[in-house]
Parts: C-alpha cells; sequence; structure tokens
C-alpha cells in the first residue's frame, strides 16, 4: 500500500506578496550573515552543536578560545573531554555537549577522513548533529540553500501564517516550498534575524518592522511598516528614528 503524502497547512500570502517580502529583506540586509562565530566547516559543526537550547554569544564567548587550540577534529580528540568541557562549562548542558564533541570529532576521523561532509544524509550521522544543524552547515559552509528551522523562524511561520504549521520539519518544508528560488540561499538567515531582533517572542516590533503592511499576524500593533533604512550592522538592525 501506497503512504498517502502527508498535506501541509497553506501559507496565508499570495505568490506576489512572498516576492515582496524577501524583496524588502534582501534590500535592507543584503548580506546576512550567521553570528556564530567559527574558522571552518569542523569548527562550524561544533559552534552550530553546541548552540543548542544556549545563545550564540555565549557560544561565542566559549568558543574563541577553544577553537585557538582546537580548530580540526584531531586537535578535539587530542584535548579530551574533560579540557572541551572546561572551555564550554559556561553553556548550558555543557557536560553532554563535551562529551558529543569528542565523539563527532573521532566520527569525522574514522568515517570521513577529517572532513566535514556537505550532505544532510552523512551529516545527521554525527553525534549531536540534528536536522537544523546539518542544514546550517549545508548553507554557511559549503552553499546549499537550505532552511534551519529554529525557534525564532518556528514562531514567524505560525505568528505570521507564512509557514503555519506546528513542528520545525512542516516549516522548513513549507518554506522550502514557496519561497522563490532567487531569495532561497539567504531566506533563513533574514527570517532568523527578523525572529531574533524584530518579530520578537514577547511583543514584535511591528512599528519598526519593514513588512508591517504586508504581515497578517493577529498580533500586529501596527498597520504602517518602518521606512526602510540603510543597515550598517549586519547584526542588528537600525530603528527608525521617532518623531
Amino acid at each position: 500500500m501506497v503512504a498517502r503524502k502527508k498535506r501541509l497547512p497553506r501559507t496565508k500570502y499570495t505568490k506576489e506578496e512572498i516576492t515582496e517580502i524577501f524583496s524588502r529583506f534582501q534590500e535592507y540586509r543584503p548580506e546576512p550573515k550567521g553570528e556564530l562565530e567559527h574558522v571552518n566547516p569542523f569548527t562550524l559543526v561544533v559552534a552550530v552543536a553546541l548552540s543548542a537550547q544556549a545563545t550564540d554569544a555565549g557560544v561565542n564567548r566559549a568558543t574563541r578560545e577553544l577553537f585557538k587550540v582546537a580548530d580540526t577534529p584531531e586537535k578535539m580528540v587530542a584535548l579530551g573531554e574533560e579540557k572541551v568541557r572546561d572551555y564550554i562549562k559556561t553553556i548550558g548542558l555543557y557536560r553532554n555537549k563535551a562529551k558529543n564533541v569528542i565523539a563527532l570529532s573521532q566520527k569525522l576521523i574514522e568515517d570521513f577522513d577529517s572532513i566535514v561532509p556537505q550532505t544532510r544524509e552523512e551529516l545527521v550521522m554525527l553525534p549531536g548533529v540534528g536536522r537544523k544543524t546539518a542544514n546550517v552547515v549545508m548553507s554557511m559552509a559549503f552553499g546549499i540553500p537550505t532552511m534551519a528551522v529554529d525557534t525564532h523562524i518556528l514562531r514567524i511561520g505560525m505568528r505570521t501564517g507564512l509557514a503555519p504549521a506546528k513542528t520545525p520539519d512542516d516549516v522548513e518544508a513549507i518554506l522550502m516550498k514557496i519561497i522563490p528560488e532567487e531569495f532561497l540561499y539567504h531566506a533563513h538567515h533574514w527570517l532568523i534575524l527578523h525572529g531574533r531582533y524584530m518579530c520578537v517572542a514577547r511583543k514584535p516590533k511591528c512599528e519598526e518592522c519593514i513588512i508591517a503592511d504586508i504581515c497578517k499576524s493577529k498580533e500586529k500593533t501596527c498597520d504602517v511598516p518602518a521606512p526602510i533604512v540603510p543597515i550598517v550592522d549586519q547584526v542588528i538592525p537600525v530603528a527608525p528614528a521617532k518623531a
């Protein structure tokens, strides 16, 4: 018996509205960048794995010194689990994460000749690496368009109706289907940064939002978008001047 294909919730936006949303994101932030610091694909895998239930800023503080002494799988294994714990002890769940960092380093050495694989199927074979981590690595390290759904994107999908699904996998599937191809490479960073600094969890900053006039969220606090302004820092949005 052939399994029936799962039906996903439909987006609340037309193709034209979706194109306009991502066109504005592109104009506002042409080259969005992830906030996790890394020096190569290996350190990116480690940083993303460590970021689960932790802030990027907190991970960066812990890994700056760690990556100075261990930026390859071999160096990380040589460092050992106990010393890795000492470097990352300010991060939540650091004991288990240290164990995973050593295990994934060993896996890379033994099964992948110390080279970070580029496919999702291989990446999720690494200890501590799930689908979201794999998607981030594929995008940031190898330039493969993916949608890494974190809490910010999950919230935006539900709140705005852009991808009104309840699970990360379903939100990912909807967004990958509806976002025009020319925007896919940067789309997950645009959405993450929008959720982190604008469409925040407690109260969205609709009065500053560049897509407020298109947004169909019931939580909207205004109907008129802020003017598009140049952004100097690729991380912190520039708020419009108040009269």
